[in-house]
């Protein structure tokens, strides 16, 4: 058993990435029961919404599981610059015939709810993005016992995580899918690859490293272990099985993807995220200078991706993927979580 897999108290030292949007309980469950550490996303869900989730997972799994939260800070009031970026997309709403021009979305940052919910339930693991929450809620955090876990985009954000007393630091490499979870790192041209991030923060930290991105075979898993890892997490692997809950469009976006169609993109939300390339990230993008910052460029995209895909288009969803596309597989997450698992020491 790996240093990992103790501190979690989970027989693999598998973590399945925590995907908001992609998928709910069902595949946290999944993993979990086959040895793995199972995540729930919880950047969309509302503190009922966590709750239930968090009782459909004890209900099926007595097995550890990681809750994980967003740590922005809520961006101050633009209104020019929304209106800016309103205006930019006033083309696409008279292609879709679209009258409204915004439609509330975005994702919610830990806060005093969201603490007040870790220390009723207390998950075993709970993990953040975007850096960690304010000092007293992270103390309260600690308290219940939870073993707490952040991502890192480079060695100076891992020492600054480490000096805040984490458990254990992911290497999210800029292959991963999905947001970046850069927070002291501004230039994303600057982000580094898994495999030449994964030592460089394992020789900057004292606590153990996960690795994360372009990972979901056994030569992946065995050069971030020969690196440094002590655990790996995997995301875009998952999105093909059945407990996924992404679109019949996503599906067949990412069936047809390879490691050259995923681009870094700000035009979804406004934060660089990695997805799979579409029309919105081709015209608008892929980086926008224009774009509000995160997550309130999400107000004007949701009326276009609510149109185009109810006419049977992805053209404005956001198709978060890692590099590592061909990774994906349509069978039950448990299965994969078992093979990743064999995978192991090969």
């Amino acid at each position: 058993m790996s240093s990992l897999s103790s501190l979690f108290g989970v027989e693999h030292p598998i973590i399945q990435a925590p995907m908001a949007g992609a998928q709910g309980a069902e595949l946290a469950i999944a993993v979990c029961n086959a040895g793995g550490l199972g995540s729930l996303p919880c950047a969309l869900l509302s503190p009922d919404q966590i709750r239930a989730e968090i009782e459909a997972i004890r209900r099926s799994t007595s097995k550890p599981f990681n809750l994980n939260f967003f740590c922005h800070t809520a961006p101050k009031p633009d209104y020019d610059g929304e209106a800016t970026w309103i205006a930019k997309l006033a083309p696409y709403r008279d292609e879709l015939g679209i009258a409204e021009a915004t439609v509330k979305g975005g994702r919610a940052p830990f806060d005093e709810a969201s603490c007040m919910i870790v220390e009723a339930l207390q998950p075993p693991v709970v993990s953040f993005h975007f850096g960690l929450p304010e000092p007293h809620l992270l103390d309260r955090v600690k308290r219940t016992g939870a073993r707490v876990i952040s991502s890192a985009t480079s060695a100076a954000e891992a020492r600054w995580l480490d000096a805040q007393g984490v458990d254990a630091i992911i290497a999210q490499g800029v292959e991963a899918g999905g947001h970046r979870g850069m927070f002291v790192e501004t230039d994303i041209a600057n982000q580094v690859g898994t495999f030449a991030l994964i030592p460089a923060i394992a020789d900057a930290v004292k606590v153990p490293v996960i690795a994360a991105g372009g990972i979901g075979d056994a030569r992946t898993i065995n050069a971030a272990f020969t690196l440094g890892a002590s655990a790996v997490q995997i995301g875009t692997a998952y999105l093909l099985c059945p407990e996924s809950k992404i679109s019949p469009l996503y599906r067949a976006a990412l069936k047809r993807a390879d490691g050259h169609d995923t681009v870094l993109t700000n035009v979804f939300t406004g934060r660089p995220a990695r997805g799979i390339a579409n029309r919105a990230t081709r015209e608008l993008g892929p980086i926008s200078s224009i774009a509000p910052a995160f997550p309130n460029a999400t107000n004007a995209m949701l009326p276009l991706r609510i149109r185009a895909e109810a006419q049977g288009s992805s053209d404005f969803t956001p198709l978060w993927s890692g590099q590592s596309p061909r990774f994906a597989r349509e069978a039950p997450a448990g299965e994969l979580t078992r093979d990743f698992a064999r995978a192991v020491g090969r």
